[in-house]
């Protein structure tokens, strides 16, 4: 099984993601991220703001808007 640091962490948005969540490994860095979310996704874009957290460098992806699930 590989795992993967995180990377990011995801900011803004609704209040469903618990603070411990927010703490995200991202493929693609520089590229817009996507979160499941019932029925919706979240949609977060990559800044070029980094955070310190835990020891590791992280880039801040904002929550930009979010799309529902085709049927």
């Amino acid at each position: 099984m590989v795992t993967h640091e995180p990377n990011a962490i995801l900011t803004g948005g609704p209040g469903f993601l618990p603070e411990t969540e927010r703490l995200r490994y991202v493929p693609d860095i520089g590229s817009k991220f996507r979160l499941l979310n019932g029925n919706r996704w979240e949609h977060f874009e990559p800044t070029t703001k980094l955070i310190r957290r835990q020891g590791r460098e992280l880039v801040v992806f904002i929550w930009s808007r979010h799309t529902y699930v085709a049927e």
